[in-house]
């Protein structure tokens, strides 16, 4: 039990603490951004069962394959926040809510959207890109997976979780994520699965840039704003001097 206890701590102690004390700070306020993003889900899934908003919430926000290129990119923002017709909503609603606010806490709310709109982005490209290589590739996909619906939050909330963890250096739980994922990737091989493994491949890239080149330029900006402030003095003091 107290070995149990002891790897609890270790893995989970830190994002433990980080939460716990934005949350006693600021409560709600903390993660606004997750729940816009978990309002945004409800609003959609009510909509899109109304008589016509099926109609109009494809028109905004649902991404196919078969779309020109320009319109998916357009759609994708919103895209994330489409919820699956055949999947319960609830699910959608708690899994948004508790990973992106975990991930606005810790990351910072600039890194957890463009963690969260990249990851998603990769995915649905790799859509298009499988349906171009056809189903005699490994990776390909039959034609008619160009028509399916390609939306929802479930690639950002796999990428985010395997950043957090990589970030509070809980790697047991950020493994365990990406070996679910493969298993489920392998399994039961599918549009939805191979974008989760493509979506934590750039989860992974993003959260070792981030490690390895995070503060490289905010470094540079500020030897740049120096050099501009040592030569705006050299230059007042010549100025005095003559």
């Amino acid at each position: 039990m107290a070995y149990a206890k002891q790897a609890a701590l270790a893995e989970w102690g830190t994002l433990f603490a980080v939460v716990r004390d934005q949350l006693v700070r600021k409560r709600f306020a903390a993660v606004p951004l997750a729940m816009t993003a978990t309002l945004l889900i409800l609003l959609f899934s009510i909509v899109q069962h109304l008589p016509g908003g099926d109609r109009f919430v494809t028109h905004i926000g649902v991404v196919k394959a078969a779309l020109p290129l320009d319109v998916s990119l357009l759609r994708t923002p919103l895209s994330l926040y489409v919820p699956a017709l055949d999947l319960p909503v609830w699910g959608a609603l708690a899994q948004v809510f508790l990973v992106f606010g975990v991930a606005e806490i810790v990351l910072g709310r600039r890194l957890m959207l463009v963690i969260a709109y990249v990851c998603t982005l990769a995915g649905t490209l790799f859509a298009r890109f499988g349906v171009e290589l056809g189903p005699d590739h490994l990776f390909g996909f039959p034609r008619w997976v160009a028509y399916v619906r390609d939306t929802g939050p479930s690639a950002a909330v796999v990428a985010l979780a395997v950043c957090v963890a990589f970030r509070c250096r809980a790697y047991w739980t950020g493994g365990t994520v990406i070996a679910v994922m493969v298993g489920e990737a392998v399994v039961l091989p599918n549009l939805a699965g191979l974008e989760h493994v493509v979506a934590l491949l750039s989860a992974v890239l993003i959260a070792v840039s981030v490690e390895v080149f995070g503060d490289f330029w905010p470094r540079v900006l500020a030897g740049v704003g120096a050099a501009a402030s040592v030569g705006a003095e050299a230059r007042r003091a010549g100025a005095i001097a003559r």
